[in-house]
């Protein structure tokens, strides 16, 4: 399965649920990309020291456009299967046609880069934690064999359900 996560900058929220669902996935053939609407055009330096504290990978994260996921796939442009939302303003955007009609459900949670500086850390924490138990659950529900056997609607049921539990 083909994952893109999407917010409107791509440097805090998306971001630290692509490592996330990277981290939970990992070496289960499912990838995980992230993008925004409206790039910021960097990763939030705070989400980059989380990331290499908790011991992930940073070097090939970066904010870019959900443009680059739109387009018809190729080598260079993966055909999407979920599309996850992280902030209302993305959720609530007309997002580009995605070729198949992936699901889509929006994860929401409050962005940790508009808490005062002082208090980034422990708003970005607080996020990660988030994305850490919903990536661990989407995990399950990905398990290999339980999808295969579940129709769309139960897929989009079970996905949309665990943007709700946090």
């Amino acid at each position: 399965m083909n994952i893109l996560v999407l917010c409107t900058g791509n440097s805090a929220r998306s971001i630290l649920l692509e490592a996330a669902l990277g981290q939970a996935l990992d070496g289960r053939g499912h990838r995980v990309f992230s993008a925004g609407s409206r790039p910021a055009g960097r990763v939030h330096p705070e989400a980059l020291a989380l990331l290499a504290r908790e011991g992930l990978p940073t070097a090939d994260l970066r904010s870019k456009s959900w443009d680059e996921f739109a387009a018809v796939p190729g080598a260079d442009r993966p055909a999407i299967d979920l599309v996850l939302t992280t902030c209302a303003r993305a959720a609530g955007e007309a997002c580009p046609l995605w070729p198949g009609q992936p699901l889509r459900a929006h994860w929401g949670a409050d962005d940790p880069a508009a808490a005062p500086a002082a208090d980034q850390p422990r708003a970005f924490a607080a996020v990660w934690r988030i994305m850490q138990a919903r990536a661990a659950a989407l995990a399950a529900v990905l398990a290999e064999g339980e999808v295969a056997t579940m129709d769309r609607a139960t897929l989009f049921t079970a996905i949309s359900g665990i943007g709700e539990d946090s």
